[in-house]
């Protein structure tokens, strides 16, 4: 399986528009080789140099997408995830809203790992999920991963 994005290569920096300091919506990514088996994707944007990547303390949960249908070969910039079928959802970020929000880094250049995970499964929540639970509840089921990764700086 395979993430990429038309717009930032993986390791290279983020163009302005997909963070707080630009639009604030989504990349574009294109989705590969999806193993046939899989149920759902899910997807997860996450900083782990929260807040300073010399010293970081917490990972930071950008985005949290499930049960995105296997078909789906690419979500374009600024998706809206409950287009792409009747079950597809979004959880809470780090900033206690649901949906994306993007990279406004305090100190230094961090890195933001967009984790796409095919599952054995669709997942159900009461509300929608923080990472905690949204961890717990793929645990298990991951039958196949991917990432990408791209940078950001304060500019």
């Amino acid at each position: 399986m395979k993430i990429t994005s038309p717009e930032f290569v993986t390791g290279g920096f983020m163009p302005r528009i997909y963070t707080q300091q630009g639009e604030n919506v989504s990349p574009p990514l294109i989705i590969e080789d999806v193993p046939e088996v899989a149920k759902s994707l899910v997807l997860v944007c996450l900083d782990p140099d929260a807040p300073d990547p010399e010293h970081p303390q917490r990972t930071f949960t950008h985005w949290i997408a499930y049960n995105l249908p296997i078909q789906v070969k690419e979500l374009p910039k600024a998706v809206k995830i409950s287009s792409l079928s009747p079950i597809s959802a979004e959880g809470y970020n780090d900033q206690n809203k649901i949906g994306y929000v993007g990279p406004r880094p305090p100190i230094g250049a961090h890195r933001y790992f967009f984790k796409l995970y095919a599952l054995d499964t669709t997942l159900k929540f009461n509300e929608p999920p923080k990472i905690k639970e949204f961890l717990d509840a793929i645990d298990g089921h991951v039958i196949s991963s991917a990432e990408t990764m791209g940078l950001y700086k304060l500019q």
